[in-house]
């Protein structure tokens, strides 16, 4: 693939279709992979749901160990630690499967990303071969202790302390940590610790078996009932010298760059819950009658059905996208010289911004399906006998998880900046030009006849408004910018909405070229419909953006230029969205 786009060019980038990958190129085996996963669901989790949630002793360990037995656990992992060695958007592909599978979902993917991963990108050679193939077999479960009391999203605050002891071959591990995802039956433990009077976090690998960890009673939670979730003390817990992760003082590093990974992946999993709740949904209006009809006949319903579905396919296909720019960036890197541990991680890291939108984009999209989820089963919904209730709290979660969504809208827009600053991103000659053009004569330019020009004019006008706004917040508040959270959030917002809506109008795009134009219809509906509300919405959250810190005639001639790059031609939306809501309700399930 030719491909060469960095992180974060998107914004001032155009992508070509060809440049992008779609979930439809998914290979036969990767298929495979993702049909095992869904099978292991169907037959040994869904129909559990209950007894997992209500913690059932040892039943979570038997399911890691079955899942460890079909080599769920080992997707990505290299084959010389007995795994498959799959790329990563294949290993987003499993997340994906899996992610219809509740508190199971939580604790695989716990154990396979925050869990293993630290060790097999930043473990010496002595502590993979030690770990991982144990790992990822799942006779050895793993947890990840960074969040403590008083350090949650300020993870480096953090006091739990490492002190060598006095003949130097342990570190004596002190203090608390909470919220650990898989704590009750884990056998290994990555632990952040600062080791004497640090300023930055240490990481190491820790044993259940060393001795000196205790722990709290399972946590009483909103959702994922069936996660282990406990706060874990360590008292003078003997670390040997050896089990310190990479270099003193690189915890920081590690925790960060390891999120970057299960930010994304947390997005593939809300892909495949949200398809599943999709799914249900549709069935349940088929099936439930009122005033002599199916309520799938009524507008209303079709209507929540088809924007259920358009998000999703939207973030979907930003989703996969930025997977396949991180194996294509991996395979450059590693083509380069690099070595392929480093080459992962700094692969990830190139596109840590997309991270950080998908995973807000995607857990605010299945918090939006299944809510209407829920609507859509009326007062079934709200009972506990019906599937909407569980999948209603167990989706919560996610705009937590993996840093708030609060936090990562704050990265985009500083990482953005930061890589503008060093050079990485020309991002302020194109906000000048955007600026200058203000000052012109709009160019109404030559009509083009293809299909998607108009879409495309609209995406390229759309990506000129976010320029203007971020522009013009940097030269207006310069060094202040930084504390102004709510500016940075409506910019993080527009910048979002854009990738998110390009990704689908390309996915689109790609199927058309592929298939042709009557095979492409409804994806076209779904990136219309998709493209049609964002304008809308980046408006909104430039507008407000606008209106914090312009002020006289600047900020008028600021608003004009807004509302000359958020115009669109006018698209039925009513009709595209029967159109998408009737193919799953012929289909009787969610079928894009």
């Amino acid at each position: 693939m030719s491909n060469t786009i960095k992180g974060g060019e998107f914004v001032i980038r155009e992508t070509s279709y060809k440049d992008i990958f779609i979930p439809e190129e998914f290979d036969e085996e990767a298929r495979m992979i993702k049909q095992t996963c869904l099978d292991f669901l169907d037959t040994e989790v869904l129909n559990k749901l209950d007894r997992i949630d209500g913690q059932e002793e040892g039943l979570m360990v038997s399911l890691m160990d079955k899942a460890g037995e079909l080599g769920m656990l080992g997707v990505s992992i290299p084959e010389q630690y007995g795994g498959f060695g799959k790329n990563f958007n294949t290993s987003m592909l499993v997340a994906d499967a899996v992610g219809g599978g509740f508190s199971f979902a939580v604790a695989l993917s716990a154990h396979t990303g925050i869990g293993t991963l630290p060790i097999l990108y930043y473990g010496s050679d002595a502590q993979k071969e030690k770990y991982i193939p144990k790992l990822t077999t799942g006779e050895w479960k793993a947890a990840y202790c960074l969040t403590e009391p008083n350090a949650g999203s300020d993870a480096n605050s953090g006091r739990t302390a490492a002190t060598l002891n006095a003949d130097g071959t342990h570190y004596l591990i002190n203090g608390q940590k909470m919220w650990i995802t898989n704590a009750g039956f884990a056998d290994i433990f990555i632990v952040f610790a600062k080791v004497d009077d640090d300023d930055k976090l240490t990481a190491f690998i820790v044993e259940r078996e060393f001795g000196g960890i205790t722990m709290n009673p399972e946590e009483e939670k909103l959702g994922i009932k069936g996660s282990s979730t406990r706060q874990v003390f360590f008292n003078d817990c003997p670390v040997p010298i050896e089990n310190m992760l990479s270099e003193r003082q690189n915890g920081f590093k590690i925790a960060v760059n390891i999120l970057n990974i299960g930010r994304i992946k947390l997005g593939a999993a809300t892909i495949g819950s949200g398809r599943s709740v999709i799914t249900q949904a549709v069935k349940y209006a088929n099936e439930r009658v009122q005033f002599n009809l199916p309520i799938a006949k009524f507008g209303a319903i079709r209507y929540k059905l088809a924007e259920m579905a358009v998000r999703l396919y939207a973030n979907e296909s930003a989703t996969y996208r930025a997977g396949q720019n991180i194996d294509d960036t991996y395979d450059a890197l590693v083509a380069g010289g690099m070595g392929e541990a480093q080459a992962k991680l700094k692969s990830v890291e190139q596109f840590a911004i997309e991270c950080a939108i998908i995973k807000v984009w995607c857990s605010e999209m299945l918090d939006y399906v299944v809510d209407e989820g829920v609507q859509i089963y009326g007062g079934m919904g709200y009972s506990a006998d019906a599937p909407m209730e569980r999948a209603y709290r167990d989706a919560r979660i996610n705009r937590i998880f993996e840093g708030t969504n609060e936090v990562n809208r704050l990265l985009v827009v500083d990482m953005l900046l930061k890589r503008a600053m060093k050079g990485e991103l020309d991002l302020m000659g194109p906000a000048t030009a955007v600026a200058n053009e203000l000052m012109a004569i709009p160019d109404f330019g030559e009509e083009d006849n293809n299909l998607f020009a108009a879409e495309k004019k609209t995406v390229a006008n759309l990506k000129k408004a976010g320029l203007l706004v971020a522009g013009a917040a940097v030269q207006k508040l310069m060094m202040s910018l930084a504390k102004e959270e709510e500016i940075l959030m409506n910019i993080a917002d527009v910048m979002g909405y854009i990738y998110v809506a390009e990704s689908a109008l390309l996915r689109a795009e790609k199927v058309y070229h592929t298939t042709g134009e009557d095979a492409a219809s409804l994806p076209i509906d779904m990136a219309r419909v998709y493209l049609h509300t964002t304008v809308d919405k980046v408006y909104a959250a430039a507008k407000e953006a606008l209106y914090s810190f312009g002020e006289g005639d600047e900020l008028k001639m600021m608003l004009v230029g807004l509302r000359r790059f958020t115009k669109v031609e006018p698209y039925n939306v009513k009709e595209a969205r029967q159109r998408i809501a009737k193919k799953m309700i012929d289909e009787n399930r969610y079928c894009f």
